[in-house]
Protein backbone atom coordinates (compact mmCIF):
# COMPACT_ATOMS: atom_id res chain seq x y z
CA UNK A 1 0.00 0.00 0.00
CA UNK A 2 1.37 3.41 -0.98
CA UNK A 3 1.17 6.28 1.49
CA UNK A 4 0.32 9.55 -0.30
CA UNK A 5 3.20 11.98 -0.68
CA UNK A 6 2.69 14.72 1.94
CA UNK A 7 3.81 17.30 -0.63
CA UNK A 8 0.81 16.36 -2.77
CA UNK A 9 -1.61 17.58 -0.08
CA UNK A 10 -3.15 21.04 -0.56
CA UNK A 11 -1.20 23.97 0.83
CA UNK A 12 -2.52 25.55 4.01
CA UNK A 13 -1.18 28.20 6.37
CA UNK A 14 -0.17 27.04 9.84
CA UNK A 15 0.09 28.73 13.19
CA UNK A 16 1.84 27.02 16.11
CA UNK A 17 1.07 27.49 19.81
CA UNK A 18 4.11 26.71 21.93
CA UNK A 19 7.75 26.88 20.92
CA UNK A 20 9.37 23.79 22.40
CA UNK A 21 11.21 20.92 20.74
CA UNK A 22 8.15 19.20 19.30
CA UNK A 23 6.98 22.49 17.78
CA UNK A 24 10.36 22.84 16.06
CA UNK A 25 9.93 19.36 14.57
CA UNK A 26 6.48 20.24 13.24
CA UNK A 27 7.79 23.50 11.77
CA UNK A 28 10.50 21.57 9.92
CA UNK A 29 7.91 19.10 8.61
CA UNK A 30 5.61 21.86 7.39
CA UNK A 31 8.32 23.97 5.76
CA UNK A 32 10.45 21.25 4.18
CA UNK A 33 8.16 18.27 3.68
CA UNK A 34 4.74 19.68 2.73
CA UNK A 35 3.40 22.31 0.33
CA UNK A 36 2.13 24.34 3.29
CA UNK A 37 3.75 27.26 5.09
CA UNK A 38 4.31 28.41 8.64
CA UNK A 39 2.84 31.88 9.12
CA UNK A 40 2.68 32.36 12.90
CA UNK A 41 4.20 31.09 16.14
CA UNK A 42 3.06 32.06 19.62
CA UNK A 43 4.87 31.69 22.93
CA UNK A 44 4.17 33.25 26.31
CA UNK A 45 7.88 33.13 27.15
CA UNK A 46 9.54 36.44 26.17
CA UNK A 47 11.81 36.10 23.17
CA UNK A 48 11.02 32.45 22.50
CA UNK A 49 8.70 32.94 19.53
CA UNK A 50 11.11 35.43 17.98
CA UNK A 51 13.98 32.95 18.26
CA UNK A 52 11.73 30.22 16.85
CA UNK A 53 10.79 32.07 13.65
CA UNK A 54 14.38 33.24 13.19
CA UNK A 55 15.48 29.61 13.29
CA UNK A 56 12.61 28.41 11.07
CA UNK A 57 13.17 31.13 8.50
CA UNK A 58 9.51 32.03 8.14
CA UNK A 59 6.48 33.09 10.17
CA UNK A 60 5.47 35.95 12.44
CA UNK A 61 6.31 35.79 16.15
CA UNK A 62 3.59 36.53 18.70
CA UNK A 63 3.76 36.79 22.48
CA UNK A 64 0.23 35.48 23.01
CA UNK A 65 -1.82 32.58 21.74
CA UNK A 66 -4.72 34.95 21.12
CA UNK A 67 -2.68 36.82 18.52
CA UNK A 68 -1.93 33.60 16.65
CA UNK A 69 -5.52 32.35 16.50
CA UNK A 70 -6.78 35.81 15.51
CA UNK A 71 -4.27 36.18 12.68
CA UNK A 72 -6.40 36.15 9.49
CA UNK A 73 -3.56 34.46 7.59
CA UNK A 74 -3.73 31.34 9.79
CA UNK A 75 -5.87 28.47 8.49
CA UNK A 76 -4.94 25.78 11.02
CA UNK A 77 -3.36 25.78 14.46
CA UNK A 78 -1.01 23.16 15.90
CA UNK A 79 -1.20 22.97 19.70
CA UNK A 80 2.26 22.06 21.01
CA UNK A 81 1.97 23.13 24.63
CA UNK A 82 2.54 20.93 27.71
CA UNK A 83 -0.07 18.22 28.43
CA UNK A 84 -1.81 20.20 31.15
CA UNK A 85 -2.40 23.01 28.67
CA UNK A 86 -3.74 21.37 25.51
CA UNK A 87 -7.46 21.90 25.98
CA UNK A 88 -7.54 25.65 26.65
CA UNK A 89 -5.39 26.65 23.64
CA UNK A 90 -7.36 24.20 21.48
CA UNK A 91 -10.64 25.77 22.62
CA UNK A 92 -9.19 29.23 21.95
CA UNK A 93 -8.34 28.27 18.37
CA UNK A 94 -11.69 26.59 17.80
CA UNK A 95 -13.59 29.64 19.05
CA UNK A 96 -11.59 31.74 16.56
CA UNK A 97 -12.79 29.43 13.78
CA UNK A 98 -9.43 27.78 13.12
CA UNK A 99 -8.88 24.13 12.27
CA UNK A 100 -6.83 22.41 14.96
CA UNK A 101 -4.21 19.69 15.32
CA UNK A 102 -3.60 18.86 19.00
CA UNK A 103 -0.39 17.15 20.09
CA UNK A 104 -0.69 13.80 21.87
CA UNK A 105 -1.72 13.00 24.48
CA UNK A 106 -4.79 14.86 23.21
CA UNK A 107 -5.66 16.21 26.66
CA UNK A 108 -5.04 15.28 30.30
CA UNK A 109 -8.25 13.30 30.58
CA UNK A 110 -11.45 12.26 28.85
CA UNK A 111 -13.53 15.13 30.24
CA UNK A 112 -11.22 17.70 28.65
CA UNK A 113 -11.18 15.75 25.39
CA UNK A 114 -14.96 15.63 25.26
CA UNK A 115 -15.12 19.40 25.79
CA UNK A 116 -12.68 20.13 22.95
CA UNK A 117 -14.36 17.71 20.55
CA UNK A 118 -17.83 19.07 21.30
CA UNK A 119 -16.60 22.62 20.69
CA UNK A 120 -15.06 21.70 17.34
CA UNK A 121 -18.19 19.89 16.20
CA UNK A 122 -20.37 22.82 17.22
CA UNK A 123 -18.10 25.29 15.40
CA UNK A 124 -17.75 23.09 12.31
CA UNK A 125 -13.95 23.14 12.19
CA UNK A 126 -11.54 20.30 11.50
CA UNK A 127 -9.98 18.68 14.60
CA UNK A 128 -7.36 15.93 14.82
CA UNK A 129 -5.04 14.40 17.39
CA UNK A 130 -1.36 14.56 16.42
CA UNK A 131 -0.65 10.87 16.93
CA UNK A 132 1.86 10.80 14.09
CA UNK A 133 2.42 7.02 14.29
CA UNK A 134 -1.03 6.28 12.89
CA UNK A 135 -0.14 8.05 9.62
CA UNK A 136 3.43 6.84 9.03
CA UNK A 137 4.24 4.68 5.98
CA UNK A 138 5.39 1.63 7.95
CA UNK A 139 2.24 1.60 10.07
CA UNK A 140 0.00 2.02 7.02
CA UNK A 141 1.80 -0.93 5.40
CA UNK A 142 1.70 -3.19 8.45
CA UNK A 143 -2.04 -2.58 8.85
CA UNK A 144 -2.43 -3.64 5.21
CA UNK A 145 -0.33 -6.76 5.84
CA UNK A 146 -2.56 -7.72 8.76
CA UNK A 147 -5.70 -7.11 6.69
CA UNK A 148 -4.28 -9.38 3.95
CA UNK A 149 -3.97 -12.15 6.52
CA UNK A 150 -0.17 -12.28 6.39
CA UNK A 151 0.08 -13.32 10.05
CA UNK A 152 -3.35 -14.88 10.49
CA UNK A 153 -5.43 -14.06 13.53
CA UNK A 154 -3.66 -11.89 16.09
CA UNK A 155 -2.87 -13.63 19.38
CA UNK A 156 -0.62 -11.11 21.10
CA UNK A 157 0.84 -7.62 20.81
CA UNK A 158 3.81 -6.33 22.76
CA UNK A 159 5.07 -2.75 22.73
CA UNK A 160 7.56 -0.76 24.79
CA UNK A 161 8.36 2.93 24.99
CA UNK A 162 11.13 3.60 27.47
CA UNK A 163 13.33 6.69 27.49
CA UNK A 164 15.90 8.04 29.96
CA UNK A 165 14.31 11.42 30.72
CA UNK A 166 15.29 11.90 34.35
CA UNK A 167 17.21 15.01 33.27
CA UNK A 168 14.06 16.64 31.83
CA UNK A 169 12.60 18.86 34.53
CA UNK A 170 9.06 19.09 33.14
CA UNK A 171 8.67 15.30 33.32
CA UNK A 172 8.72 15.50 37.13
CA UNK A 173 6.17 18.32 37.42
CA UNK A 174 2.63 17.07 38.12
CA UNK A 175 1.19 20.55 37.46
CA UNK A 176 2.39 20.11 33.86
CA UNK A 177 0.90 16.59 33.72
CA UNK A 178 4.41 15.15 33.61
CA UNK A 179 5.37 11.51 33.94
CA UNK A 180 5.71 8.57 31.61
CA UNK A 181 2.13 7.73 30.61
CA UNK A 182 0.94 10.87 28.82
CA UNK A 183 4.33 11.60 27.25
CA UNK A 184 5.58 8.11 26.35
CA UNK A 185 3.01 5.48 27.29
CA UNK A 186 0.41 6.98 24.99
CA UNK A 187 2.35 5.46 22.07
CA UNK A 188 2.02 1.78 23.02
CA UNK A 189 -1.52 2.40 24.24
CA UNK A 190 -2.54 4.07 20.97
CA UNK A 191 -0.73 1.41 18.93
CA UNK A 192 -2.58 -1.41 20.69
CA UNK A 193 -5.83 0.46 20.08
CA UNK A 194 -4.96 0.92 16.40
CA UNK A 195 -4.38 -2.80 15.87
CA UNK A 196 -6.81 -4.39 18.33
CA UNK A 197 -9.35 -1.73 19.30
CA UNK A 198 -10.86 -1.14 22.73
CA UNK A 199 -9.89 -3.82 25.27
CA UNK A 200 -12.48 -5.76 27.25
CA UNK A 201 -10.39 -5.45 30.41
CA UNK A 202 -7.34 -3.49 31.56
CA UNK A 203 -4.82 -4.37 34.26
CA UNK A 204 -2.17 -1.78 35.13
CA UNK A 205 0.56 -1.39 37.71
CA UNK A 206 2.80 1.62 38.11
CA UNK A 207 5.33 3.33 40.31
CA UNK A 208 4.92 6.98 41.23
CA UNK A 209 7.91 9.23 41.80
CA UNK A 210 8.35 11.51 44.82
CA UNK A 211 6.67 14.42 43.02
CA UNK A 212 3.57 12.32 42.27
CA UNK A 213 4.16 11.68 38.56
CA UNK A 214 4.41 8.15 37.16
CA UNK A 215 7.92 6.89 36.53
CA UNK A 216 6.98 3.49 35.12
CA UNK A 217 3.77 1.74 34.04
CA UNK A 218 3.06 -1.79 32.83
CA UNK A 219 -0.27 -2.71 31.27
CA UNK A 220 -2.10 -5.78 30.02
CA UNK A 221 -5.11 -5.32 27.75
CA UNK A 222 -7.51 -8.25 27.35
CA UNK A 223 -9.38 -8.90 24.10
CA UNK A 224 -11.69 -11.81 23.16
CA UNK A 225 -8.91 -13.82 21.48
CA UNK A 226 -5.74 -11.84 22.17
CA UNK A 227 -3.74 -9.81 24.68
CA UNK A 228 -1.60 -6.68 24.52
CA UNK A 229 1.33 -6.33 26.91
CA UNK A 230 2.57 -2.76 27.11
CA UNK A 231 5.28 -0.95 29.05
CA UNK A 232 6.57 2.57 29.50
CA UNK A 233 9.13 4.31 31.68
CA UNK A 234 10.90 7.65 31.71
CA UNK A 235 13.77 6.31 33.82
CA UNK A 236 15.83 4.23 31.35
CA UNK A 237 16.02 3.71 27.61
CA UNK A 238 14.45 0.42 26.60
CA UNK A 239 14.12 -1.51 23.35
CA UNK A 240 11.29 0.68 22.03
CA UNK A 241 10.16 -2.13 19.75
CA UNK A 242 6.83 -3.81 19.07
CA UNK A 243 5.82 -7.33 18.05
CA UNK A 244 2.46 -8.51 16.73
CA UNK A 245 2.11 -12.30 16.76
CA UNK A 246 -0.59 -14.21 14.92
CA UNK A 247 -1.59 -17.75 14.10
CA UNK A 248 0.36 -17.65 10.80
CA UNK A 249 3.38 -15.50 11.66
CA UNK A 250 4.57 -12.32 13.33
CA UNK A 251 5.48 -8.70 12.60
CA UNK A 252 8.52 -7.30 14.39
CA UNK A 253 8.83 -3.52 14.35
CA UNK A 254 12.30 -2.12 14.88
CA UNK A 255 13.41 0.62 17.28
CA UNK A 256 11.75 3.04 17.45
CA UNK A 257 8.42 1.39 16.64
CA UNK A 258 6.30 4.56 16.76
CA UNK A 259 8.68 6.60 14.56
CA UNK A 260 9.66 6.05 10.90
CA UNK A 261 11.35 2.64 10.91
CA UNK A 262 11.34 -0.86 9.43
CA UNK A 263 9.38 -4.00 10.18
CA UNK A 264 9.81 -7.64 9.26
CA UNK A 265 7.07 -10.17 8.62
CA UNK A 266 8.08 -13.74 9.41
CA UNK A 267 5.70 -16.53 8.43
CA UNK A 268 5.45 -19.87 10.20
CA UNK A 269 7.03 -21.57 7.19
CA UNK A 270 10.19 -19.52 7.76
CA UNK A 271 9.77 -17.12 4.86
CA UNK A 272 10.07 -13.41 5.62
CA UNK A 273 10.09 -9.97 4.09
CA UNK A 274 11.01 -6.51 5.36
CA UNK A 275 9.45 -3.12 4.74
CA UNK A 276 11.61 -0.01 5.08
CA UNK A 277 9.51 2.95 6.17
CA UNK A 278 12.33 5.25 7.17
CA UNK A 279 11.74 8.87 6.11
CA UNK A 280 12.98 12.25 7.27
CA UNK A 281 11.05 13.84 10.12
CA UNK A 282 7.66 12.05 9.86
CA UNK A 283 5.33 14.75 11.16
CA UNK A 284 4.49 15.74 7.59
CA UNK A 285 2.08 12.80 7.24
CA UNK A 286 -0.25 13.96 10.02
CA UNK A 287 0.04 17.57 8.79
CA UNK A 288 -0.89 16.44 5.27
CA UNK A 289 -3.90 14.58 6.66
CA UNK A 290 -5.14 17.84 8.17
CA UNK A 291 -4.64 19.72 4.89
CA UNK A 292 -6.51 17.06 2.89
CA UNK A 293 -9.33 16.97 5.42
CA UNK A 294 -9.80 20.71 5.30
CA UNK A 295 -9.72 20.76 1.49
CA UNK A 296 -12.29 17.96 1.34
CA UNK A 297 -14.61 19.68 3.79
CA UNK A 298 -14.26 17.01 6.46
CA UNK A 299 -14.32 17.73 10.19
CA UNK A 300 -12.07 14.85 11.28
CA UNK A 301 -9.65 12.21 10.03
CA UNK A 302 -10.87 8.88 8.69
CA UNK A 303 -7.55 7.33 9.79
CA UNK A 304 -7.85 8.62 13.37
CA UNK A 305 -11.47 9.63 14.02
CA UNK A 306 -12.27 11.72 17.07
CA UNK A 307 -14.27 8.91 18.65
CA UNK A 308 -11.10 6.81 18.62
CA UNK A 309 -9.16 9.62 20.28
CA UNK A 310 -11.83 9.56 23.00
CA UNK A 311 -11.48 5.78 23.34
CA UNK A 312 -7.72 6.14 23.85
CA UNK A 313 -8.26 8.83 26.47
CA UNK A 314 -10.72 6.58 28.33
CA UNK A 315 -8.17 3.76 28.32
CA UNK A 316 -5.53 6.04 29.80
CA UNK A 317 -7.96 7.35 32.41
CA UNK A 318 -8.54 3.75 33.52
CA UNK A 319 -4.79 3.08 33.67
CA UNK A 320 -4.31 6.22 35.74
CA UNK A 321 -7.11 5.24 38.10
CA UNK A 322 -5.51 1.85 38.69
CA UNK A 323 -2.07 3.30 39.47
CA UNK A 324 -3.38 6.26 41.48
CA UNK A 325 -2.16 9.00 39.12
CA UNK A 326 -4.00 12.29 39.67
CA UNK A 327 -2.84 15.72 38.53
CA UNK A 328 -3.19 18.78 40.82
CA UNK A 329 -5.79 20.56 38.70
CA UNK A 330 -8.03 17.46 38.79
CA UNK A 331 -8.35 17.39 42.59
Amino acid sequence: MTTPDPKSAPAIRWGILGAGGIAHKMADAIIHHTASELVAVGSRTPGKAEAFVADAGEGTAYTSYEDVVNDPNVDAVYVATTHNDHHEPALLAIEAGKHVLVEKAFTQNTAQAETVIAAARAKGVYLQEAMWTRFLPHVVELRAAIERGEIGDIVSLQADHSQALTHVERMFRPELAGGALLDLGVYPVAFAHDILGVPDAITAVGRLRDTGVDGQVSMVFEYPTSQATLHTTMEVRGPNTAVITGTEGRIEIADTFYAPTTFTVTRQDGTSWTYDGRVENGFQYEAAEVARGIAEGRSESAILPLDQTLEIMRIMDEVRAQIGLVYPNER
